[in-house]
């Protein structure tokens, strides 16, 4: 039996083997001309195999880039393109930077310390005290989302004066209670499939 374990590797399996078998052919072929229009003939074969990424810029760039690949970059043809260099595969991947924000709760985010740090900037008055109470019960919200158990309030006044660097210090604001956001987090049961049906329909017995 011929397995595919025993065949060499392919070097872009999404192509398959019988695009592999036509690369290897065209690199036997020793007129110049006669190897430039077979090499040809696979770009657009392999092209009709993803016709939905025709649209996309370089499409055929890419393309011809595949085919060198396949060919161990030994195809002596006239490309389109210039084509790419064995060394290029060879060299490390660059490093991807990480973003370095040091979260100081991570159950409640990035983005909830910016707003506290904004809110501190407002002035006394109504707006700073909606803000204040909105963030405060949006912390205790994503507290219970990791703590599914319960969160006391004096713990989201701590975190919130922590976040604050002491400029926000309450301990009377109107939080949501804890069992009620419990349920606002908790699945939706799936309704009962008879629910969605019409009544019934009775059969007179003859």
């Amino acid at each position: 039996m011929d397995y595919n374990s025993n065949r060499k590797k392919l070097p872009l399996p999404e192509y398959g083997r019988n695009i592999q078998n036509m690369v290897d052919h065209v690199m036997t072929i020793e007129d110049r001309a006669e190897r430039n229009l077979a090499a040809q003939t696979i770009i657009d074969i392999m092209g009709n195999l993803y016709p939905y990424l025709r649209d996309i810029n370089d499409f055929k760039h890419k393309l011809w880039d595949h085919l060198a690949i396949m060919a161990d970059f030994k195809l002596d043809i006239d490309y389109p393109y210039d084509p790419p260099k064995p060394e290029t595969f060879q060299e490390p991947p660059k490093k991807v930077e990480y973003a370095s924000n040091n979260i100081r709760f991570r159950y409640y985010g990035k983005t909830l310390e910016l707003m506290v740090e904004k809110a501190v900037e407002f002035e006394d008055g109504e707006e700073k005290e909606i803000l204040i109470t909105m963030l405060a019960n949006h912390m205790k919200k994503s507290y219970l989302t990791w703590n599914k158990d319960a969160v006391d309030d004096d713990k989201i006044y701590k975190d919130l004066e922590i976040l604050s660097k002491g400029r926000i210090k309450r301990d009377d604001l109107d939080l949501a209670e804890t069992r009620d956001i419990l349920q606002r987090n908790a699945p939706r049961k799936k309704q009962n499939s008879n629910q969605n049906r019409g009544p019934k329909k009775h059969v007179r017995k003859s």
